[in-house]
């Protein structure tokens, strides 16, 4: 049931990517070859760059429909209301910004969820669909907290598929690596995931499995 209802929202594939850590000498080579000015990676074999295409045939997100751009407010009554609103629960907010939930929380939200009503798997796929934007989607450098500017994106249920989430994904992972690209910068964030599925793609000789060696083609690649 839960599976059904991550499909409806459009987070199912998503859902089953796990994340990806390390790889740190593929990510400074990357950003290292990144060009602020035209958003593309300059290689030795052309320039090239990641596109909304891209971002369905690895995450299977939607890059259709409405933005995901909305006016949030921060004050403590709204967040409030939010997370109450979906989890049911007061938020456990993080010490240095009340603009940010921890994760950790909503995961022990999310599995103490009996599942045995509608509007109970509602509220489990709410939490996971918030946990998978804050560590996967539109991480910070801490993959701890996720801002609570997504929370009114999850109150109505059957709207949560209609948001281009792909592209608001691809949007972000262009603003991290021209952040990146400074020299002052020492980290990144940002859909990492996305990033390296596409290396192994476009450049198959730096890919951890042989490629001959995988399963079937299939929607996400990442699930390979």
């Amino acid at each position: 049931m839960v599976e059904n209802y991550l499909r409806l929202t459009g987070f199912y594939h998503v859902s089953r990517i796990g994340l990806i850590r390390g790889f740190y000498p593929l990510l400074a080579a990357l950003v290292e070859k990144w060009r602020p000015e035209t958003h593309l990676f300059v290689l030795p074999v052309g320039e090239d760059t990641v596109t909304l295409e891209d971002v369905t045939h690895i995450f299977s997100l939607p890059i259709d429909g409405e933005p995901v751009s909305e006016w949030t407010d921060s004050s403590s009554d709204f967040v409030q209301s939010q997370s109450i609103a979906i989890f049911c629960h007061q938020p456990a907010l993080s010490s240095s910004s009340k603009s940010y939930i921890r994760l950790g929380w909503v995961r022990t939200i999310r599995d103490a969820e009996p599942l045995d009503t509608e509007e109970s798997i509602k509220r489990y796929v709410r939490c996971q669909i918030f946990c998978l934007l804050g560590s996967t989607l539109f991480t910070d450098k801490s993959t701890a907290y996720a801002h609570t500017k997504y929370l009114p994106f999850l109150r109505d249920f059957e709207r949560i598929h209609t948001y281009s989430w792909g592209s608001a994904c691809l949007a972000h992972l262009y603003r991290a690596l021209c952040h990146a690209s400074r020299y002052d910068t020492k980290e990144m964030d940002g859909p990492l995931n996305l990033l390296f599925v596409w290396a192994w793609e476009r450049l198959p000789c730096i890919a951890l499995v042989p490629r001959q060696s995988l399963p079937p083609a299939e929607i996400p690649v990442a699930m390979r």
